[in-house]
């Protein structure tokens, strides 16, 4: 599909390496690019990272950011998507856009309380049920992602592309 403009998904300062790894290589198999923001809990040597990529590193756009900010500036005039359990709206109301960047916080602690205030109407959830607090970040990056995808059409593109 010519012309396409990929989304983007943004890890702020990630924890867990094998959390980063699947998502790399969601990533990887998405054609997405990959934000690493900030600190992160791991050298991008480690082995668990690697492990959970397995051998897609090379098929992989990752860049990396000291800030959210820089990213931002790097991006004036893209839409980003802010992603916490608190979110009033749920992402499958969102309306994604091709290029749309997609925000994930640390495992433990999800993004600043005050992000989140500042950008209340691009923030979304994933509706979770029962006495369970959160989802891994790797899946909640998936289902945020496959969702963004089929909301474009490029599920049905890329299935047409297969030849399905």
């Amino acid at each position: 599909m010519t012309g396409y403009q990929p989304f983007h998904i943004v890890l702020v300062e990630p924890e867990i390496p094998p959390n980063t790894g699947n998502i790399a290589r969601l990533c990887g198999a998405t054609g997405t690019v990959l934000h690493l923001v900030g600190k992160l809990g791991f050298s991008t040597d480690d082995r668990y990272l690697k492990r959970a990529g397995l051998d897609y590193w090379s098929e992989v756009d990752i860049r990396y950011w000291e800030s959210l900010d820089q990213l931002r500036q790097a991006w004036p005039d893209a839409r980003f998507f802010y992603t916490s359990k608190k979110a009033a709206r749920c992402y499958v109301d969102a309306g994604f856009h091709e290029g749309d960047f997609i925000v994930f916080g640390k495992e433990t602690v999800g993004l600043p309380e005050d992000l989140l205030q500042a950008n209340e109407e691009h923030c979304v959830r994933i509706p979770i049920f029962g006495k369970v607090r959160s989802l891994n970040l790797s899946t909640a990056a998936g289902i945020v992602l496959y969702e963004a995808l089929r909301q474009t059409g490029r599920l049905a593109d890329l299935a047409s592309e297969n030849g399905e």
